[in-house]
């Protein structure tokens, strides 16, 4: 029976003919297995995407050698964003938290069933409610309270961050964590913070879009799963859903439907993430899922 190891090879650079020549070549002169291959050519923007998945027992070199290799087909293509990666590399992931609990029920339970590639570091807390569904689990839980005023937010979300790189995670994920990250730790974490909008973005930005939503009466509520940036509720979007209301449905009754989207979205959103499925191309992503 042949190993689920897999070497997964991503890379964005200009378009033009003849990329996906060079790329099946190479793989097919060092012996890689190809799994799964996906190709987006945006017309747009002139870029080309790809994601590859080779069998890790089809070559005869570690990953740290394959990436060498593959860093001059690279280089010849122009790429500007390119990664090679393991998946016997399991992803760490941090967790953050405020007290509704839906989403880290959802992501723990896939996480405890084995069906989310990755280690919890940590389950990070504004709140202590959570803090028995953590130790459920076996994770440890870290209180770190958001005061109101301006030096004692500073100072928590030095804390936050501390103990959030200590665990070197691929994704920091905010669970309804319910708090504004400051632009620099925005910044630090590009392409690695991870939040669930309890809203249909663009649409509905900021707090209560559940609130908004019926106010403007509308059919039907999201939720989105997107990369956090300094603007708020304004990064890429990783993935999305909707379910349909009508007029009857007051805000207290769209919060309650809105549960069901939002994890299930986060989960989805940050597997692919974790699987190396979503590619960055500016203001938006592309997603081999």
């Amino acid at each position: 029976m042949p190993d689920d190891r897999r070497f997964v090879l991503t890379l964005s650079c200009p378009d033009r003919t003849g990329i996906v020549a060079r790329i099946t070549t190479f793989l097919a002169d060092i012996g890689g297995w190809i799994t799964e291959a996906a190709y987006h050519s945006d017309e747009e923007s002139g870029r080309f995407f790809t994601r590859q998945e080779i069998r890790a027992d089809s070559t005869s070199f570690p990953v740290a050698e394959l990436r060498r290799r593959f860093g001059a087909v690279a280089g010849e293509l122009e790429a500007d964003s390119w990664q090679v990666v393991d998946s016997a590399d399991r992803k760490k992931i941090v967790l953050m938290v405020s007290r509704e609990g839906h989403c880290l029920y959802e992501l723990l339970s896939r996480w405890h069933s084995g069906a989310m590639p990755a280690d919890i570091g940590v389950v990070i807390g504004n709140r202590t409610d959570l803090e028995p569904v953590a130790r459920l689990f076996g994770l440890p839980f870290r209180h770190i309270p958001v005061p109101t005023d301006p030096e004692g937010k500073a100072q928590a979300f030095e804390q936050v961050r501390i103990e959030a790189e200590s665990h070197q995670p691929d994704a920091i994920v905010l669970a309804r964590y319910m708090q504004v990250i400051p632009p620099s730790l925005c910044q630090a974490w590009e392409g690695r913070l991870i939040n669930i909008h309890h809203g249909f973005l663009p649409s509905f930005r900021g707090a209560r879009p559940y609130h908004q939503a019926f106010v403007r009466g509308v059919k039907m509520i999201g939720a989105t799963c997107h990369y956090v940036t300094p603007e708020l509720d304004a990064g890429p979007i990783i993935d999305q859903d909707v379910i349909r209301v009508d007029h009857a449905a007051s805000p207290a009754r769209m919060v309650r439907l809105g549960r069901d989207i939002e994890k299930s979205v986060l989960a989805r959103g940050l597997t692919y993430h974790l699987e190396d499925r979503v590619l960055r191309d500016g203001l938006r992503t592309v997603v081999f899922a």
